[in-house]
């Protein structure tokens, strides 16, 4: 089958093969074909090194697709379901989960460190090449092979693209919100990164009744699409400072959202936090890029530090909010796709990502 390969760690180029196998099946797992993927930044980071993840591997883990197989033992799942990839899948019985913090149950890590695609050898006596899944998915396949607990079956009227959203960014972001800040209805909000996740976060606040949510992004496309959107204001990172005076009084915002993954961001947002309110931290950034504050300005300012990893809660609930929102008009998740391509077509997407102009880039598979 096809599949979109990263050979090495710090490569901006993916290669799409034809020769790529898709491995592991067997009790307790499930084969999937995969229908729509989106590229989500972590896919960069993961490329990039930013995010640890060892090489030769297949990025994505943002995918929808329809089950092929199912392995024995598995429950709740039958040939031909439409599912959505769940990249941190809950075991359902450890401490994280039975707290319904199934975001924090560690079973999902486990996926990763195990090849789950193969690519033939070389040569007659060569051996095969073992190929890792981003996030233990790696959906920029046509097919894959997952433990049965990351295929999460989608109703019917959710079309493949959404799902493939939701399986990602757009819970994040919500999630981030809605479960992780617990945004107050008539609060002010900013949030600094308007991708496809800051986007969402934005909806997010909307949806829990925000009164005032500033954008920030260097990108004026995205400006304007946070407005459409939701933000009732959109500025660059330069005029934030005088947005925060102009708004509050120079008082600070009582939420805001840091959706880029860098410590001098991270810090931007805590200075435009006004003392008592919610900074959320949802960008994953990298292992060696510390966010400082001093034990005094903790003490005194008293604002909350609110870490948000995949949306925070149950994710399968998560899930399903989502999906409520959208349903009910109250989210507009077709619009986060700004552009489309096929599998072939792959590092053009990447491309879009990197200059900004793109929210999310489905991949049709």
């Amino acid at each position: 089958m096809r599949a979109a390969v990263q050979h090495e760690t710090g490569q901006d180029k993916l290669e799409v093969l034809d020769d790529v196998e898709a491995v592991g099946f067997g009790p307790g797992k499930v084969r999937v074909r995969m229908r729509a993927t989106g590229l989500c930044h972590s896919d960069l980071s993961a490329m990039s090194g930013v995010l640890p993840q060892p090489a030769p591997f297949v990025p994505g883990h943002e995918g929808a697709g329809e089950i092929l197989d199912v392995g024995d033992g598995v429950t709740g799942l039958s040939q031909g379901d439409r599912v959505l990839m769940c990249w941190l899948p809950a075991c359902g019985s450890c401490p994280s989960c039975t707290r319904g913090q199934t975001h924090l149950c560690l079973a999902g890590f486990m996926n990763a460190g195990t090849p789950n695609f193969r690519r033939p050898g070389g040569g007659p006596s060569a051996a095969p090449t073992d190929l890792f899944g981003f996030a233990g998915t790696g959906t920029f396949a046509e097919e894959v092979v997952v433990p049965a607990n990351c295929a999460v079956p989608i109703p019917d009227d959710v079309p493949y693209e959404i799902a493939a959203l939701i399986g990602c960014g757009v819970t994040t972001g919500l999630g981030a919100a809605l479960n992780t800040a617990e945004v107050e209805a008539a609060s002010s909000v900013a949030v600094i990164g308007c991708g496809g996740v800051g986007i969402s976060v934005i909806q997010g606040a909307r949806a829990c009744g925000a009164a005032q949510i500033i954008a920030v992004d260097p990108v004026a496309a995205r400006r304007e699409a946070a407005l459409r959107f939701g933000a009732t204001e959109a500025v660059a990172p330069g005029e934030l400072a005088d947005a925060r005076q102009r708004i509050t009084a120079g008082e600070g915002f009582d939420y805001v959202f840091e959706v880029v993954g860098k410590s001098a961001t991270a810090r931007t947002a805590y200075e435009t936090t006004r003392r008592g309110g919610t900074l959320c931290v949802v960008g994953a950034g990298a292992l060696d890029d510390i966010f400082q504050v001093n034990m005094f300005e903790l003490f005194f300012d008293e604002k909350r530090i609110l870490p948000s990893l995949y949306g925070g809660g149950d994710v399968l609930r998560s899930y399903d909010r989502a999906i409520a929102l959208w349903r009910a008009g109250r989210i507009d998740l077709e619009g986060l796709i700004t552009h489309r391509v096929r599998l072939a077509e792959i590092n053009e997407a990447l491309d879009q990502m990197r200059s900004g102009t793109a929210l999310r880039t489905c991949i049709e598979i």
